[in-house]
């Protein structure tokens, strides 16, 4: 089978679950912006430090194929959703690397190549997130998603914030 199959030349895509939307749709572009944030992630991977970090994002971009298969189902339940024990490992996430770091003000963000990647990635999640948000005013998406999707922006943060405590590179806003 060809990933080139001339379905989508007049504007229209197939959902997992099997409806033709436009691509345009609120559904396609919450998962479309999901797809990006994993490309984004796998390019981080190659500049990050942490081989905690590194591991971490390999477990992330794995979530996401649930992420999306979720978001590109309509009238078909996704077999693989997010549930609570990832939006619970994400939360340890978060804690483990906030106890390291003791953040103590507003940060400077992207102070090194590895943390700027991060970063980047960061808002690429907040604009996922917001997508997802739209869309949940019309559709149903499950409290689990909108729950790990908020949770990992703060995740990237601290994630970017670790890369920068390695090297003594976090810098504080003056005020």
């Amino acid at each position: 089978m060809s990933i080139s199959t001339g379905g989508g030349d007049n504007g229209k895509t197939s959902l997992w679950s099997g409806e033709r939307v436009s691509k345009d749709d609120l559904r396609v572009e919450a998962y479309g912006t999901i797809d990006e944030l994993s490309s984004f992630l796998g390019e981080a991977k190659h500049y990050v430090k942490s081989y905690k970090v590194k591991n971490i994002i390999n477990i992330i971009q794995n979530d996401l194929f649930k992420v999306a298969g979720e978001l590109a189902s309509k009238n078909r339940d996704f077999l693989y959703k997010i549930n609570a024990e990832d939006v619970e490992k994400i939360t340890q996430y978060v804690k483990f690397f906030e106890k390291r770091i003791n953040l103590k003000g507003f940060v400077l963000t992207g102070n090194t190549i590895e943390s700027a990647k991060l970063d980047i990635c960061r808002t690429i999640v907040r604009r996922a997130e917001r997508r997802i948000v739209s869309l949940s005013k019309k559709d149903n998406i499950s409290e689990n998603l909108l729950k790990y999707i908020n949770r990992l922006s703060d995740l990237l943060f601290v994630m970017a914030r670790y890369e920068e405590y390695l090297i003594d590179k976090i810098e504080y806003k003056e005020w």
